[in-house]
């Protein structure tokens, strides 16, 4: 068994592939976007340095890990600590020990005093364990991991951080009726608030929009760490060819953007159909799974805090179920929360959702 650096990023992605293979919960990304954000031409690597390991034994990859050396997180929080991501292993704690130790070596080397993960390459991509609920698939951008990893990782020497929080939400015409009339007070007071929907002809216009409000309304949270510009622009190229303008709505104050909401269908269930690769023999079942989703996710709810307090999120959870509804969608997951996000937490809870699934950020000194 050594540890060495992969031929390339090829190499490094497919692990993924080969141990999702048979798994019925685990949905891969396609392997074009895996190879994308690993690569470092990615707009995330240009204020981030990484390094890939992987675990050879007797010819064969077992594992792999990346270091992340975020240095726009460590500015924004000045803080001296190193990421690791993208970790798969097989159900073998030495491999996981060997990957670990390579990769808080890398750190120790680059002046960091502890290690967190799993990020994905960060909070704004997908990042945490999942620790509850194994038996379903993960959601769209949402990380799916078989339950051993959880040993393999806190053997390796890891704590809990936090947690954070996936909530399932089914209509519920009780639940929606009363939140109605709590609804319309909340109208009364603020009747200079209203919504718009994304224009997709303009798209670059929209996620400045989104970027303004995501930035300004997640920067005192835990673990935020805000996009750049360039990254922003590659968001919205890669949603472009997805996006419905109902798939993103904004509330405004006059011309400014003071909240916003992003939804999507959950193209998991459609991709599950591919294992990683888009072909003439699994593009029938794709397309037709695509017209026979009836899920969704809620990937971002934003509010600037000076309009906080306002019940504007009310607002914002009311028009996403009608969206929902008007989709077709029989149920959607809210995700992610931290779990010592109480405001927000009760928020969905009173509109019907439940906590479903758990997600774990752990830590390590150096």
């Amino acid at each position: 068994m050594k540890i060495r650096e992969p031929v390339d990023e090829k190499e490094f992605i497919e692990l993924s592939y080969i141990l999702s293979k048979n798994n019925p919960y685990w949905v891969c990304d396609l392997r074009k976007n895996f190879l994308k954000l690993v690569s470092n031409t990615h707009p995330f690597w240009l204020e981030a340095e990484r390094k890939l390991f992987v675990c050879e034994d007797n010819g064969k990859i077992v594992g792999r890990i990346c270091g992340i050396n975020n240095k726009r997180y460590n500015q924004f929080h000045n803080e001296k600590g190193a990421f690791f991501g993208f970790f798969d292993c097989i159900n073998d704690l030495n491999v996981a020990q060997a990957l670990f130790y390579s990769v808080e070596k890398w750190a120790k080397e680059r002046g960091c005093d502890f290690i967190r993960g799993p990020a994905n390459p960060s909070s704004n991509y997908t990042w945490g364990l999942l620790v509850e609920n194994f038996n379903e698939t993960n959601v769209i951008m949402m990380p799916y991991n078989p339950p051993y990893y959880i040993d393999l990782i806190e053997n390796s020497g890891y704590i809990k951080e936090k947690d954070l929080f996936a909530f399932r939400w089914i209509y519920n015409d009780e639940i929606i009726s009363k939140m109605k009339k709590i609804e319309q007070k909340i109208i009364e007071e603020n009747k200079n608030l209203y919504f718009e929907f994304i224009n997709t002809k303009k798209i670059d216009l929209a996620f400045n929009y989104v970027k303004d409000v995501y930035n300004s309304a997640w920067e005192k949270n835990w673990g935020f760490v805000p996009m750049s510009e360039k990254e922003i622009e590659n968001m919205a190229s890669e949603i472009k060819p997805i996006l419905k303008k109902e798939y993103v709505f904004f509330v405004k104050d006059k011309d400014k953007p003071v909240a916003f909401c992003f939804i999507l269908p959950d193209f998991n269930k459609a991709l599950k159909k591919v294992n990683g690769s888009l072909n003439i023999f699994n593009l029938i079942p794709f397309v037709y799974t695509l017209f026979k989703i009836k899920s969704g996710r809620m990937l971002a709810l934003g509010v600037i805090e000076e309009y906080r307090g306002k019940g504007i999120e009310v607002m914002i959870i009311l028009k996403a179920i009608e969206i929902a509804k008007k989709l077709g969608w029989e149920w959607g997951e809210l995700s992610w929360t931290l779990e010592d996000n109480l405001k927000i937490n009760k928020t969905i809870e009173k509109f019907g959702g439940k906590i479903y699934k758990k997600y774990r950020i752990y830590r390590k000194e150096l």
